[in-house]
């Protein structure tokens, strides 16, 4: 007998007016031991999925009709005593967003032993030991140390590690993992993966891992359901799922992956539309409306799930891929499924800013007095050029300078030393109200759109506000340019009067993205533009930058920590470790011919969507801890956690020399080239 069976579950969201049909009838199986990969767009069920099997649904949300078995008890029958006793027991859950699911006002060991003491019945100091031992389990450094920090005393990956700890506390049979790398840097989250992996094996636990990334499941798990619109379209095993799958949305999904662009050269696919009203489903096929394969019969019944003679299982009257095969002889490419457009690219031209010797050090202060103790090297000589036309992709771990680079060239903070020469002037030497005669050229689209907009603005105002401050032209001029940009960005003109909080996080992008080209700038830095995005939004607002570009020649400084995502969008990336840039070049030189350590290890850690391909990675890359900045390491910054590092690394400082003709430049005493 299965260790989970879900049947038949149907979980509702009551509103004031209307009700959510967030689950709508689905049913799986997880055995013991066993890794469950549950993926699809935002809104498609996947979350809420995880919640009722831990009985966690938020406000007006019920499970009124199936059942959800684990070892042989139906959870839906327990009543919330019965339950209380299940959860953080015989089921662990790691949650999205470990800053906000941790009680800042406790420490983490008092956490960790809490779910201890309740479930059973330690000590306070047994309760303690256990906390110690479970952190150490994760691999917490120094975990009696950390067993005493507050979650805010810790980093984005420790805070994860501390959330894991706690859901293992009790050693659970089965284990929901619900988004667990989604803020982290690649470094980080190939950690966390291996960890749960590990864990895993290590205790004969079940585990169920919700994710929109197609590369984390790809290595890790065995079977994975495909939701959309509250349902299960697709369950296979992972290799079959990955090398033919059968349901156009899966397909599509694929096919919005960057890294089939970048390899292909052309534009990624965009999903068109949006996913349906879930408190008005259609009664046909849900995606029918979004499928470029849809046909007369799609729209008017709604598919019968289908198993072929293989076990692979998917709701379509029109499958895609290859017939009923095994997943050895199914072979099945990017160019066989779709006719792919190729990438626009804008001509190149003169260089339009040119950053040199770039150092920004932050001041710690102590006392009533605010006496200088030290500093926080966070950029530290930093040089580099972004011609007209041309992307320059920024890559690199949380702390390592890319968002202070941002801000630096954007005005947003002051530069220590250096000079960014732009249009004859140097950006750097301008006091603010000369810096402001500038500021229409440099533009900066930001990570959190929503958060970078007035909630009681209407998005009119908020796209026209860089035009006022400017005071460009009169009003009617400012309100037929905002409504251009709205149809440039693929916006309806009558959204301009909606709040921010009306639109959906990849509608929100497009928005800050014409509130940039607002002041037609010739420069914009994009800082993590995508990062929160599901790859079918993402792709689309890829490709909408790269339209805007080749049409109006902008230039981009484009930061991620995804370098999937950068080699696609790049004409040339810039790699930096701890304030320093460690390589610089053509985009695809920097991606498949690495000079510096450092970008082998990002490469090697960027989740991969080919289950061989993941398979076969060691489980290694980059190891450690980032280093403090306020005392970096001498010599080379990456020597302590280098595989190739020798004495002369912390002796003296590498410079960026040349590695070959095509300016792919690297500061390494030990290039991989040699």
């Amino acid at each position: 007998m299965a260790l989970l069976e879900v049947q038949n579950l149907h979980t509702q969201i009551k509103l004031k007016r209307s009700v959510v049909q967030a689950v709508d009838g689905i049913s799986f199986t997880v055995e013991a031991g066993e890794t469950i990969g549950i993926v699809g767009e935002s809104g498609s069920g996947k979350t809420m999925t995880a919640m009722s099997i831990m009985r966690l649904l938020p406000n007006g949300g019920s499970s009124p009709d199936g059942s959800i078995f684990l070892d042989g008890r139906d959870l839906l029958q327990l009543d919330e005593d019965q339950m209380a006793k299940v959860r953080g027991n015989d089921v662990g859950m790691i949650f999205q967003d470990p800053m906000t699911s941790l009680n800042p006002t406790m420490t983490i060991g008092k956490q960790i032993a809490e779910s201890v003491r309740i479930h059973r019945g330690a000590s306070k100091a047994e309760g303690h030991d256990r906390a110690i031992e479970v952190l150490s389990l994760v691999g917490m450094p120094s975990p009696a140390q950390r067993a005493r920090d507050y979650p805010h005393q810790l980093s984005g990956g420790m805070r994860q590690r501390a959330m894991i700890a706690i859901a293992l506390a009790n050693e659970p049979k089965l284990l929901i993992a619900d988004e667990p790398t989604t803020a982290l840097d690649v470094t980080v989250q190939k950690q966390i993966l291996e960890l749960i992996d590990g864990l895993r094996e290590r205790l004969g636990m079940a585990v169920i891992l919700v994710t929109h990334d197609l590369g984390v499941i790809a290595g890790r798990a065995d079977r994975v359901n495909v939701m959309y619109a509250g349902r299960i379209v697709e369950t296979t095993t992972t290799e079959r799922l990955y090398s033919n799958p059968r349901h156009p949305y899966t397909e599509a999904l694929f096919d919005s992956l960057p890294e089939r662009g970048a390899d292909s050269g052309t534009r990624l696919y965009s999903i068109p539309g949006m996913p349906p009203d879930l408190t008005r489903p259609p009664a046909a096929c849900r995606f029918a409306a979004r499928c470029r394969y849809a046909q007369d019969d799609c729209r008017a019944q709604d598919p019968p799930s289908r198993v072929d003679e293989v076990g692979h299982e998917f709701a379509c009257f029109h499958p895609v891929g290859a017939a009923e095969r095994s997943s050895q002889e199914a072979v099945v490419t990017l160019t066989d499924r779709t006719t792919a457009e190729v990438l626009p690219s804008a001509e190149l031209g003169e260089v339009l800013l040119e950053v040199t010797d770039l150092v920004k050090d932050f001041p710690i202060t102590k006392g009533f007095l605010r006496r200088q103790i030290g500093s926080v090297s966070a950029v530290a000589g930093v040089s580099f050029s972004i011609r007209k036309g041309e992307t320059v992709g920024l890559v690199g771990e949380s702390g390592c300078g890319k968002t202070t680079v941002a801000k630096l060239i954007a005005g947003l903070e002051d530069t220590t030393s250096g000079s960014m020469q732009l249009g004859g002037a140097d950006l750097a030497a301008l006091k603010p109200g000369e810096r402001r005669k500038y500021s229409r050229d440099v533009q900066l689209m930001f990570q959190d759109s929503y958060a970078a907009m007035d909630p009681r603005m209407r998005v009119r105002t908020v796209v026209r506000e860089p035009l006022d401050i400017q005071k460009v032209g009169d009003k009617e001029s400012r309100d037929a340019r905002i409504q251009e940009l709205f149809e440039q960005v693929g916006l309806p003109a009558s959204a301009l009067e909606r709040y921010p909080h009306e639109f959906s996080g990849g509608q929100r992008q497009r928005v800050g993205f014409a509130r940039a080209l607002a002041p037609a700038p010739r420069l914009i830095v994009a800082d993590e533009p995508v990062s929160a995005l599901d790859v079918s939004i993402q792709s689309q607002v890829l490709n909408l930058m790269k339209d805007v570009q080749a049409e109006h020649g902008l230039s981009y400084l484009f930061i991620s920590h995804d370098l999937s995502v950068v080699r696609y969008v790049s004409d040339r990336i810039g790699v930096m470790y701890l304030g320093k840039l460690v390589e610089i070049g053509p985009a695809e030189s920097v991606y498949s011919r690495p000079v510096h350590h450092y970008t082998r290890g990002l490469l090697d850690t960027i989740p991969v969507a080919d289950p061989e391909t993941e398979k076969a990675k060691a489980r290694s890359g980059i190891v450690g801890e980032l280093p403090s900045a306020i005392n970096p390491p001498s010599g080379c910054r990456f020597r302590t956690r280098c595989p190739a590092a020798q004495e002369i690394c912390g002796q003296s400082e590498p410079p960026l020399v040349p590695y070959g003709s095509d300016g792919h430049q690297a500061a390494c005493h030990f290039p991989i080239w040699e």
